[in-house]
């Protein structure tokens, strides 16, 4: 296994103050700032198929 996720700001407050949480388990992380606790989770890859069927297009190029 790889080493775990690290968030670049808090999404909540915006504050670069985090701390991995005690409790929270896995993917748990702690803003000092806000005093906020949030978990990341690595949901998947979406497929070609799956983009197209939600409105994106794998080949969509805007300018």
């Amino acid at each position: 296994m790889s080493e775990r996720a690290a968030p670049f700001y808090c999404p909540y407050c915006g504050d670069e103050d985090l701390r991995p949480s005690e409790t929270g388990g896995h993917g748990a992380w702690e803003c000092a700032s806000c005093r906020r606790a949030f978990a990341l989770k690595f949901l998947g890859l979406l497929s070609t198929s799956t983009a197209t069927a939600t409105g994106g297009r794998p080949d969509d190029h805007r300018d």
